[in-house]
């Protein structure tokens, strides 16, 4: 997730006087908003359970009123106090922290506890209605959720609850997968969007895991479900006769003979984004971006029209970092919460061949959806090469995303694209040391150069291969 606190507001407090507010942005999006002293309860709470040498330095105290300038400059800080504490793999996932922006998501959506319905969706876009409190937790309303269905408590872990854009024509786009730091029911109606859903979808990439699922009657037919929607909606490539082969195993509702021919099928367990645009091969080439198999796979349309399609595996990843920007108004940011325009920018450092790494960019209002893919790709890649149980790490990890590996995969990923433009930036060499830039979270500029260290996403996973492997 990426927080950041693009503006300030003066407000007035229950006894007139005047304060400054933060407002605390999830991924472009209003989350909270709070004041100096309740982040500074934060800090000394997180202090108090982790011990000063975990927690990062906090903005000071002043004596006197803040001027403008001083203003600017705490809200900086706090920015990069937030983005340290939710990187931080302690600090980022603990009860304290989730539960201070849960709290504070609604108090400033002025939501009252309360018993309410609330509609999740299905693949094949069936609706359910869950009777939750507004404050429950997301995975209180995953629980929920299965349990209407019936699914079984030990795959609830295999599921994950996301948000989404519906479009027109019936598809849609991913939000982000719903996180423990947020109150589901609060998110989606303080939206006031009719075209913002919650959906119910698998939550792993490796589709050796569809066995535990398919084991049980419910967790097959919402297997199932997805399936044929991912081909309906062309997210999994199908040909001629494999489409007539799917045909003829759906009308003989064999799901589980369905789901194993789609298991080969090019792209399934992928999730596909919306068109975007990257610069590579060239700068300004269309894109459309997809993830699964343990990589981002591209389908890029160059200037010249043509197409090429390449794939950038996560294990040559050794980094990623996500930056917004807002759009300039006559030199200046416009913060307007109703009508700033986030840009946002998904950018790794990819090893091309052996010592030798470059940045790739994508630019997307899906940028952080893209980076979630990511870092749950790892996470599981981890699990497996530790032995570590798959059923654990699914149900107490609530705050990365997606999943799948390389396995049981029919067809092979394309070739790497190969990078004809010479204006490029040159390749940066493995051996060198990894500059430390400053970044500012949603700034005037969204450079791939405008990021702190905080903002990095290491990855444990990164693969150093020689150029016989390439």
């Amino acid at each position: 997730m990426h927080f950041s606190i693009p503006e300030t507001e003066s407000r007035n407090g229950e006894n007139g006087a005047a304060y400054v507010a933060y407002n605390i942005h999830v991924n472009g999006v209003l989350h909270c908003r709070v004041r100096y002293s309740q982040l500074l309860g934060l800090h000394e709470q997180l202090r108090k359970e982790y011990g000063t040498n975990v927690v990062p330095a906090f903005p000071p105290k002043k004596l006197f009123t803040l001027t403008a300038a001083e203003v600017e400059q705490r809200r900086e800080q706090l920015e990069k106090y937030m983005q340290a504490v939710r990187q931080d793999p302690l600090l980022g996932v603990s009860e304290t922290f989730n539960s201070f922006l849960r709290k504070a998501q609604q108090e400033t959506q002025q939501i009252p506890t309360e018993e309410v319905q609330l509609e999740v969706s299905l693949s094949n876009g069936q609706k359910i209605k869950v009777t939750i409190l507004t404050s429950d937790r997301t995975e209180e309303v995953l629980e929920a959720a299965a349990s209407k269905l019936d699914l079984p408590d030990d795959l609830v872990g295999y599921f994950s609850l996301f948000l989404v854009r519906e479009g027109k024509d019936g598809s849609f786009s991913f939000v982000r997968k719903l996180q423990e730091f947020e109150l589901p029911y609060v998110s989606v109606t303080s939206l006031r969007n009719q075209e913002y859903r919650i959906i119910l979808r698998k939550s792993y990439w490796d589709s050796s895991y569809d066995n535990d699922v398919m084991e049980n009657r419910v967790g097959l037919n919402l297997l199932y479900a997805q399936t044929v929607s991912d081909i309906e909606q062309g997210w999994i490539l199908v040909n001629k006769e494999q489409h007539r082969q799917l045909k003829s195993l759906q009308e003989k509702v064999s799901k589980k003979e369905f789901i194993r021919l789609a298991q080969t099928l090019k792209h399934y367990g992928y999730l596909k984004f919306d068109p975007c645009i990257t610069d590579f091969p060239e700068k300004g080439c269309q894109v459309i971006v997809s993830a699964g198999n343990n990589e981002l796979n591209f389908q890029v349309k160059l200037p010249n029209e043509q197409m090429k399609e390449g794939s950038f595996k996560v294990t040559r990843m050794r980094c990623w970092r996500v930056t917004s920007s807002v759009a300039m108004m006559n030199g200046t940011a416009n913060t307007s919460p109703d009508k700033s325009e986030v840009k946002l920018e998904l950018a790794f450092e990819y090893l091309m061949s052996k010592d030798r790494l470059q940045w790739v960019t994508i630019t997307s209002p899906q940028a952080i959806m893209m980076s979630i893919c990511l870092q749950s790709m790892v996470d599981e890649l981890m699990v497996k090469k530790s032995g570590g149980s798959i059923k654990k790490m699914l149900r107490k990890r609530m705050n990365g995303a997606l999943r799948r590996s390389n396995s049981q995969q029919a067809v092979k990923s394309p070739p790497l694209l190969d990078s004809p433009d010479s204006s490029r930036e040159p390749i940066v060499k493995l051996s060198s040391k990894l500059t430390s830039v400053s970044l500012r979270g949603i700034s005037n500029s969204s450079s791939s150069n405008d990021l702190s260290a905080n903002d990095f996403h290491g990855n444990y996973a990164f693969e150093g291969i020689g150029d016989d492997d390439l």
